[in-house]
Parts: C-alpha cells; structure tokens; sequence
C-alpha cells in the first residue's frame, strides 16, 4: 500500500515502528559520508603505477624541452594531441591547466569580468549579468556565478537534456543572459546524457548576448557504468556546423580517472576563444605541471589505453549502483514516497522524496551518522523550491558501508514521509 493510501491510524503505526528502526540505527554509532562524489581507494590505487613513470629518467616532452623547467604555457603537445581526443577537440583547440577544471571555469568566467569576451565589454561594467542554471545540477557551478553576483536563472531537465524551449526563448530575448551551465554526458546529479537534437540546439543557439557562452563541463565524458554506453554527439563539431563555433567553452580533468588532487584539467574551444584566453592566462603562470602532463601520457600511451582503464573503475562502482537502486526499488517504490535516477554513468543517485521532506531525510540521516549532500545544493542559492531533491553519492564507502547507509537512507524517507502525511 502506498503511504498516502493509509489512514491515519495506519501511518502513525507505519511512523511509530519505523521510528523503533531509526533509533536503532542511532545507537549503532555510524560515521559514514556520502556528501561528495569522491572515488574509493580502491580506484586510487588504479593509479599509483603513474608514480614510476620517470624511474627511466626520460623527462623531455616529444618537441625536445624539458618539462622540470619553465615553458609551454598551454601544454607541452603529446597531452594536448591526447586530451584532445578526451573532450573531442583539435590539439590546437585545447588549453591544459592544473589539476582542477572547475579552477578552469572560474577562470574563465573571471577573465569575462574582467576583460570581457573577444573584444566585448567586461561583465563586471554591466548592469546585470545572467547565467541560465539546468536544475538539479551540480552545486560548484551554482556556486561561481554566485560568487560573481551573477542572476542565476532555473532551467527544468528533461529525460533529454535542459528545456531547450526555455533556453532557446530566455537567450534569444535578454542580452543580459550570457552564459548557461551544463553537465551534458551524465548529468550532475540525475545522470542524463543529451540527446543528439538537444546538443544540435545547443550548437545553434541565437543568444542576443554576441559574448554569450555555453559552460559544456564534460566531467563524465568516459565514466560509464555499462559496457555498451550512450555517447553524446560533439559540441564544437556541431557548432561549426552551424556557423557559431566560439558559442562553447568545454571542460574536462582526470580528477576521477586518476588522483582527484592531482589530476590533469583541460579546456576546449574554437582556436579563437583559446588564442583570446591564452594572452589572459600567460599574466598569472608560466606554466602549470608539465611534469603531471607527461606522467599522464606515459602512464596511459593512448586515449584508447584511458578508455580500457576506466573499465577498471567501472567494475568497482557499478556494484555499488545497483546497491543503491535495488535497495530504493524494493523499499521506497512500493510506498510510492520516492522517485530516482538509474544512470549509466557519472558519480550520482538523484532522489526526489515528497515535497517538502528532503531537509528533514538530510537532517534524520545526519543525526544518525551518514552525512550525505546538503538539500538544495542542486539548486543555485542552496533553495529547491519543492525541498525534495537529494543527491547521493555511492562511489566512496565500501559496499558495506553503503549497505548500512542505505538501510538508514530508506528508514529516514519512510519517517520523514509518515511526519508529513500525518501533517495534512
């Protein structure tokens, strides 16, 4: 029977013994965190033969410099000819960072600030600026363009991709709009991956903003969770088609294919965007870590050699999705107090409890010793309007851990569930 089947006797029965379990849970002392999509140990260790890779000595880049020393600025060229092949850009097209791509957005919506986009006037002496937000979505992009003072505006997901109805009239309408966030391969958190006619829109947007930019953050371009994935059409290569080929800056990193902290970040764009973005970025480094960059190369050889690696991965999360899903599939669905994602790849879970009980699931959980993502950190200014999105994160804990975790999770929707149908 479904919750919201039951009388009122039957649901604060249904709530007096789910409270029994909760308590029990309360006593057992858990300390588990489920907040951010951190990988395991087990697929840190995947990586740690990368560490020898200079046991030969050989420390010079294929043009004949030597990557201890200065030089290079945008990336000695073997890791720009196979990070290339990662977000599917030219080597020519690609501009190598440190470890962190999202230092490379916030750079990159700085550099707009401060001196504006190819010639255009710096966002910072405008009136108003204006960022379009696809919700849920991942809370560190909410958080640079909040950061910046920027106006972020809620764009609804479709099982294909952002509202691009909405999109396409906000940017087509209002100057002020320049840019929009996206996760297009597994999205951050439901785990969608665009549709082809949802890239191809994207690729031929008419924003009235000549400096608008889509933010194409790709983090899960090679992160599957089958053996048979759904691939997202090109988005640079689309958008020549179209004619509009600076429209997109796209973002990748190893941070989850290799060590989160000492990964290898990479943008893409049209040769304009990156030669524009270059004069700005030679101000503040010399270079980053070209060390890191040939460690990389030589570790893997190939993108193909990448590819086969992130099998490795998969074998170890993949388990610990279904955990997730069985245990919701068995325990929530048949209450009807609950929806979720099944992705096929990415890092997350997205749960959508009833309205207005996602705060109160967070709360219950924290209390009881599993801290999971904050709810409403997949809307910009932390507010969901409905407070029942919440994000979780499987990847981390053991899959006993995440076990026990989840045997909490679904008490605390049930309680939470029966306290708010018993409110009505």
């Amino acid at each position: 029977m479904f919750l919201s089947e039951m009388n009122k006797d039957q649901l604060a029965a249904f709530k007096k013994e789910t409270e029994a379990q909760y308590e029990q849970f309360k006593s057992l002392g858990l300390s588990l965190n489920m907040s951010r999509g951190n990988p395991c140990r087990e697929q840190l260790e995947l990586s740690v033969g990368m560490l020898d890779v200079f046991d030969d000595g050989d420390f010079m880049s294929e043009n004949g410099v030597d990557v201890r020393n200065y030089g290079m600025l945008d990336g000695i060229p073997e890791a720009k000819k196979f990070f290339a092949d990662m977000i599917g850009v030219h080597s020519d097209e690609i501009i190598i960072f440190g470890n962190s791509s999202l230092n490379a957005m916030f750079w990159a919506v700085q550099c707009a600030f401060n001196k504006g986009v190819l010639g255009g006037t710096p966002w910072s002496k405008l009136d108003k600026v204006k960022f379009l937000c696809p919700v849920p979505g991942y809370d560190r992009h909410f958080k640079v363009t909040e950061f910046f003072g920027v106006e972020m505006i809620n764009i609804p997901m479709t099982p294909t991709g952002p509202d691009m109805d909405m999109v396409e009239r906000l940017v087509a309408e209002d100057d002020s709009i320049k840019g929009i966030w996206c996760v297009p391969q597994y999205s951050n958190p439901d785990g969608i991956s665009y549709s082809d006619e949802t890239v191809r829109r994207f690729a031929a947007l008419k924003p009235a903003a000549k400096d608008f930019r889509i933010f194409w953050d790709n983090a899960y371009c090679i992160h599957h969770l089958t053996e048979s994935p759904k691939l997202i059409l090109n988005i640079l290569d689309e958008a020549k088609k179209a004619g509009n080929e600076n429209i997109v800056y796209i973002f990748g990193s190893t941070s989850k294919v290799t060590f989160p902290g000492a990964g290898v970040a990479v943008m893409g764009a049209s040769r304009e965007n990156t030669e524009a973005l270059k004069k700005f970025l030679g101000i503040s480094i010399i270079s980053y870590d070209k060390m890191n960059q040939l460690r990389h190369v030589k570790f893997f050889g190939t993108f193909d050699n990448m590819r086969e690696h992130m099998k490795k991965h998969m074998a170890i999360i993949a388990p610990k999705f279904e955990l997730v899903c069985k245990t919701l599939k068995k325990e929530i669905a048949p209450l009807g107090i609950g929806t979720w994602t099944e992705p096929e790849g990415g890092y997350f879970v997205s749960f959508n409890a009833l309205n207005g009980c996602a705060k109160r699931i967070v709360q219950l959980c924290a209390d009881a010793g599993v801290t999971l993502t904050g709810a409403g950190a997949t809307f910009p200014y932390n507010t969901d309007p409905d407070d029942r999105n919440i994000r979780l994160a499987p990847t981390y804990p053991s899959l006993d851990e995440l076990r026990k975790a989840m045997e909490l999770f679904v008490i605390c929707v049930k309680l939470a569930s029966a306290e708010k149908l018993l409110a009505e």
